[in-house]
């Protein structure tokens, strides 16, 4: 499978197989799923190789196909399977005899959720960017602002960026400009917004602003779209109707990203429970994990499985009664980064998890604490979800 061609393995008879090439527009992939049908073939079997795979697989669902996304790892172990004729070959007789394990895919409705949640990320990665590249200009200006706040992008700084590009160069009127709640004095800020105006480093700043400005909008569209798909999801579960959600205290993790609606009710809401109740776990680290998971848990057999679907559980190799290695799989995967930060967090908590972490950090490192710690908040989870069951902080002690 490739942007240009798809392998189609199919049985025509009892004892011979039939191996086509198809191309990969949408006229193609229906050509696919009718050569499918008229062979009687019920189930199929695909590689997952980049995001090819996704329109066909769609596609082939809402045929009404039962299809196997399958792991590549686990069909190219075999030598001499180079090409995309063989690969097909062998991925037929492997499905035929039932030896393929489907990987997980969610819903429709958290797909869509998965998306979305995705593209705001990586619009506040590069939001994030660009205050990079505007530091960037104000230090090669001699401006040392951003050591004497906490951060250009909050109201101080942002304030004193909008006067610079509207042509203000006074340190004493820049300086006045500070909110109450700045900790450093006047008189640093003042020091701060001394510097060398040049004309080619403050047009780098203008452009980094109305860059950072635009995708900041596009963020609050964003949350916007996200707000109506859990209205969505909420509704499909109460048969169309959407219910009065009662506002409950929120946990956001910081001031600058979080959305302008209650997150905290609309997932509990979706979810039955408030998972933000756990310790280290935010509103948007609950609704990134949410979006990848999904709401049924029923999906993994035990919180083992769910960990070691998350790539929180150590791959233990065992030959003659000895264990050969336990390394954790390199695998990104966001639920199971989300749950890492999360655990991160929890260096200076003062709960019961954050004393886990320091406990697993003396003992093995920190790279191995935040592992072991988010791989208990995943069973946290697991268990809150599937169980329906409030956060009991005392059972944790």
């Amino acid at each position: 499978m490739s942007d240009a061609e798809m392998m189609v393995a199919y049985p025509i008879s009892s004892e011979q197989l039939e191996i086509r090439a198809f191309g990969c527009f949408t006229t193609d992939l229906h050509s696919i799923v009718k050569c499918l049908k008229e062979n009687g073939i019920t189930s199929v079997a695909m590689e997952s190789t980049g995001v090819y795979w996704v329109a066909l697989f769609l596609l082939l669902q809402e045929e009404g196909f039962e299809v196997y996304l399958v792991n590549a790892k686990h069909v190219k172990n075999v030598t001499g399977r180079k090409e995309d004729e063989s690969d097909a070959e062998w991925i037929q007789k492997l499905h035929s005899c039932g030896l393929l394990n489907a990987s997980f895919q969610p819903d429709n409705m958290t797909r869509t959720l998965r998306s979305m949640v995705r593209h705001r990320k990586n619009l506040v990665r590069t939001s994030s960017s660009y205050i990079n590249r505007m530091q960037k200009a104000l230090e090669l200006m001699n401006i040392k602002l951003h050591t004497i706040i906490s951060d250009i992008d909050g109201k101080t700084g942002l304030r004193i960026i909008e006067a610079i590009l509207e042509g203000e160069r006074n340190p004493e009127i820049l300086a006045d400009m500070r909110d109450k709640r700045i900790k450093a004095s006047r008189e640093d800020i003042v020091k701060s917004l001394e510097g060398y105006w040049t004309t080619e480093h403050l047009f780098e700043l203008r452009q980094c602003y109305q860059l950072y400005c635009t995708h900041r909008q596009m963020i609050e569209e964003c949350d916007r779209e996200i707000e109506k798909q859990l209205v969505e999801q909420i509704a499909s579960r109460n048969e169309g109707i959407i219910p009065d959600i009662p506002k409950v205290k929120r946990k956001v993790s910081g001031g600058k990203h979080k959305v302008p609606f209650n997150l905290t009710a609309h997932l509990r809401e979706i979810l039955g429970v408030d998972v933000t109740e756990v310790v280290g776990i935010s509103e948007i680290s609950a609704l990134t994990i949410m979006s990848e998971v999904g709401t049924d848990m029923s999906k993994w057999k035990t919180e083992h499985h769910f960990t070691s679907w998350l790539g929180l559980a150590p791959n233990t190799k065992v030959s003659g009664g000895k264990t050969i290695s336990s390394r954790i799989m390199k695998k990104k995967h966001h639920a199971g980064q989300a749950f890492r930060m999360a655990a991160n967090s929890l260096n200076n908590s003062k709960s019961p998890l954050g004393d886990h972490y320091r406990r697993i950090r003396a003992k093995a490192g920190a790279a191995k604490a935040v592992v072991a710690t988010a791989r208990k908040l995943a069973i946290i989870y697991y268990k809150m979800v599937a169980n329906k069951e409030a956060f009991n902080p005392k059972a944790l002690e």
